[in-house]
């Protein structure tokens, strides 16, 4: 088996446990907690406040780019799957004719804000470094199956776009319509787990360094978001609310 074969094969392992895999983070981020009020105490509670603002706008401006792939994504596309790869077409228009990983550029991008929250220089580091091998490996495994699957047309498509950092010129509108129903049915976890995220590193950090917590604002977003997340799964399961014709 050649290194190729090797990564591609890694790749399909991760693809299909990719939900659950980041959770191998967890024990580094509850010892980089420790030192996350560093910032605030070298420049300040204002500073420490614009500094998590962008972190957040970061985050945020990931999950619009998921939310523009998939509110144009033809039926059996772009999804959270976790089984294997699925595709009945090969996106080429909208934000796939900038870049052939706009869902994996959407989840850097929350996954940058999110890392950067925590204020640890040295787990960011490491976490970009894990995202980078990790989603590198899925990459391969997926682009096989495209090209196995869509041969010439791949090809082509691949050739004059970038796997990651986006080429703007190319830009092709998308051919179907946007869908705010898609948007909301198979984006709400992302949401969640945005808010989740924000909200465990803020209080974990003030607990392990102060001893308690100093505001409730990241407490009181998780409830929020709770309340938005069960309300959009009970939707989609128990109701046609969200259904979207041919999706």
């Amino acid at each position: 088996m050649t290194l190729r074969d090797e990564l591609e094969k890694t790749g399909g392992w991760l693809f299909k446990w990719r939900s659950y895999l980041p959770l191998i983070i967890l024990p580094i981020l509850l010892v980089a907690l420790r030192e996350s009020e560093y910032l605030e105490r070298i420049v300040g509670d204002f500073t420490e406040d614009l500094f998590e603002g962008m972190c957040v706008t970061i985050a945020f401006i990931g999950l619009s780019i998921r939310c523009i792939v998939v509110g144009y994504a033809p039926k059996a596309t772009s999804g959270r799957n976790t089984k294997g790869q699925k595709a009945e077409t090969l996106n080429t228009t909208g934000m796939y004719s900038i870049v052939r990983h706009p869902l994996y550029l959407g989840n850097f991008f929350i996954f940058l804000g999110i890392v950067l929250f925590t204020e640890v220089w040295w787990f960011v580091l490491i976490s970009i470094l894990a995202f980078w091998l990790y989603y590198e490996r899925i990459m391969l495994a997926e682009e096989k199956f495209l090209q196995e699957k869509f041969c010439g047309t791949f090809l082509e498509w691949s050739e004059k776009t970038p796997a990651f950092i986006p080429k703007f010129r190319n830009w092709q509108p998308a051919t179907l319509a946007f869908s705010l129903k898609n948007v909301l049915k198979r984006e709400y976890t992302g949401l969640f787990i945005i808010i989740a995220s924000f909200a465990f590193i803020e209080t974990s950090g003030e607990i392990l360094t102060e001893g308690g917590l100093n505001d409730s604002f990241w407490p009181m977003s998780f409830v929020a978001g709770l309340v938005i997340y069960i309300t959009l799964r009970t939707l989609k399961r128990k109701t046609r609310i969200l259904d979207v014709e041919g999706i």
